[in-house]
């Protein structure tokens, strides 16, 4: 910890905007209008004091290009309508700004910020993304539509880094074909840097993708439940020692309900020593050198403040800090998904990935995202639906790293999002 005049700012700060305020997974407050300047541009000066120039960077693996630490996650928030979240987002320094075709109006909001004051564009490293794939392989017919619609909505003639893949089960859809989409893209100036992210099977992704020098840098769900698999560690290892640049996305490894009284214990144990669980999973996740960046979700001025204050905060979490969060982990870890669908599949080989129906759960019952949940589950293919519904899960839950009721969850999915 710092010295008490760290602790302090620390706790008034808390005070000031409300613990629940600060937290990405379970804020759910709704944003009034838009915070713009004179003659409708953003409200982009003065910078905060505290935080602006000192959000730390790192390099993007072999790229050599530095990002902010704390990226500003907007799967949650339709920033069209909310363009205070950016506001705020530049003003407490974090400049990595993260995005997908399918957030919503996220793109279009990104969009009409840069449209108000161009030059904010080069100031800003931005990520967008394809849907989420659910072809078993990718069609480039529907990334070259889906990267074109991007562009036009972002109102801009580049992308920073572009995830070709998105929400990849199976390193496998990394094709030559996909590559040489990349490539063209390259040489014509409208990406920079070319990647993929992945929410299930991390390791394999991951471990696959250390092989392949075309791959720049990809967003992997890591949180600090995950990252100490050994499995896992051997792939971050790999994909270091290969280049490619990391990027932490669920870093708050939320589960299916963050209303237990475990949550409520670990929230009032970071909170007395000035910060909260969130801020503390944040640091858990930057301590490990190899990853670039968390991209958080930030769906109000509030939570970007905490996260740029996270990273700015010099503390670092002690033995018993850590403990606290294994500790956390284990208890509730029968709520968690850690999205290892390769052993769900092969305990139910015809049923469908059942790791996105829990991620889709996730989204509804933790992130409060209850839109985008049903529009997820409503991709879903009929059959599969029906499979889905049929099935046995016994099978699969004896084979559970995490002791998950899947059947239960996944009848709960399909009550609420159906």
């Amino acid at each position: 910890m710092t010295d008490s005049s760290d602790s302090l700012d620390r706790r008034q700060f808390l005070k000031a905007v409300g613990a629940a305020g600060l937290c990405p997974i379970l804020a759910s407050s709704a944003l009034g209008a838009a915070a713009d300047g004179p003659a409708g541009k953003p409200a982009t000066a003065p910078a905060d004091p505290k935080t602006a120039g000192q959000v730390p960077k790192r390099k993007l693996g072999k790229t050599g290009v530095e990002i902010t630490v704390v990226g500003l996650g907007s799967g949650t928030v339709d920033l069209a309508s909310n363009q205070d979240v950016l506001t705020r987002a530049l003003k407490c320094g974090i400049t990595y700004w993260d995005t997908s075709i399918s957030y919503g109006g996220s793109e279009l909001g990104i969009g009409r910020f840069f449209a108000r004051d161009p030059a904010l564009r080069p100031r800003i490293f931005l990520v967008t993304k394809t849907a989420d794939i659910t072809t078993p392989m990718p069609v480039i017919a529907d990334v070259e539509r889906q990267f074109r619609e991007s562009l036009k909505q972002l109102g801009t003639d580049y992308i920073d880094l572009y995830l070709g893949v998105h929400a990849m089960p199976d390193a496998r859809q990394l094709t030559d074909e996909v590559r040489q989409w990349a490539d063209e893209k390259k040489k014509k100036g409208l990406i920079k840097f070319f990647g993929f992210s992945t929410h299930s099977n991390m390791d394999r992704n991951l471990m696959a993708a250390s092989k392949l020098d075309w791959i720049d840098a990809c967003l992997v769900r890591c949180d600090f439940r995950v990252m100490r698999e050994p499995r896992m560690q051997e792939a971050i290892e790999a994909c270091s020692k290969a280049g490619i640049g990391l990027i932490a996305i669920k870093a708050m490894g939320a589960g299916l309900n963050t209303n237990s009284a475990e949550d409520r214990k670990l929230s009032n144990y970071f909170t007395d020593k000035g910060y909260d669980q969130h801020q503390a999973k944040i640091k858990a996740l930057l301590e490990d050198k190899r990853f670039t960046a968390a991209a958080v979700g930030m769906r109000n001025p509030d939570i970007v403040e905490s996260c740029a204050k996270a990273v700015v905060d010099k503390a670092t979490l002690s033995q018993a800090d850590h403990a606290a969060l294994r500790q956390y982990a284990q208890a509730t870890c029968d709520s968690y998904c850690a999205g290892c669908d390769n052993i769900c599949a092969a305990a139910l080989p015809d049923v469908g990935t059942v790791s996105d129906v829990m991620r889709y759960l996730m989204y509804h019952n933790t992130y409060g995202d209850r839109e985008r949940a049903r529009g997820l589950f409503a991709r879903i293919p009929p059959a599969t639906r029906l499979r889905l519904l049929a099935a046995d899960y016994r099978p699969a839950e004896a084979r559970c790293p995490q002791h998950i009721p899947i059947g239960k969850m996944v009848a709960e999915a399909f009550r609420r999002l159906a």
